[in-house]
């Protein structure tokens, strides 16, 4: 050791230098995803179309202000969507971002089942929660919302039992 630095057997515990003081805490904390967020004005009041597309289902959506009503070809979701997941589907968007409660949602969807409905739904409430928030693009995007579904059934093949099922093979 050199002789400008103590030696630490023989240091006199009196000087001893304080323990370091914790980082300070930040002032006010980020808003966790989902949670409202501290600026919800949309763009302009009024309101907001988005269409959605899934297998063959269509749906065209309009977000009015309101309570957070939402009616699906003139039914409340819950008599519309009798699966959960469908229901959970429809609102996602809305949810994510925490305005569900600021906006009516107004839809007509046509074509496909009830799982390909649900996600051409959520497809547009997405689309156009976007348009009435640009700030949120970078959540719906992140969460899958604004991407579109492109998968289709595959044609029947001809010489097959489907598209990809061939028919019983017989050696004999």
């Amino acid at each position: 050791m050199t002789d400008s630095q103590p030696n630490p057997t023989t240091a006199d515990p009196t000087n001893a230098m304080p323990p370091p003081e914790p980082p300070p805490t930040p002032a006010a904390p980020e808003a966790a995803p989902g949670t409202e967020p501290v600026d919800t004005a949309p763009v302009a009041p009024g309101i907001y179309w988005g269409t959605g597309r899934r297998k063959a289902a269509v749906a065209r959506v309009r977000i009015l202000p309101g309570t957070g009503q939402m009616l699906i070809n003139g039914c409340d979701v819950e008599k519309y969507f009798t699966e959960p997941q469908d229901r959970v589907d429809a609102a996602a968007a809305l949810e994510l971002t925490g305005v569900r409660r600021h906006w009516d949602v107004r839809v007509n969807v046509k074509g496909g089942g009830h799982t390909g409905q649900a996600g051409a739904v959520r497809l547009g409430v997405a689309r156009a929660v976007l348009k009435a928030y640009t700030q949120f693009e970078a959540t719906l995007r992140d969460a899958g919302f604004l991407t579109r579904d492109a998968r289709r059934v595959e044609r029947k093949k001809p010489g097959q039992r489907k598209a990809r099922r061939r028919f019983q093979f017989s050696k004999r």
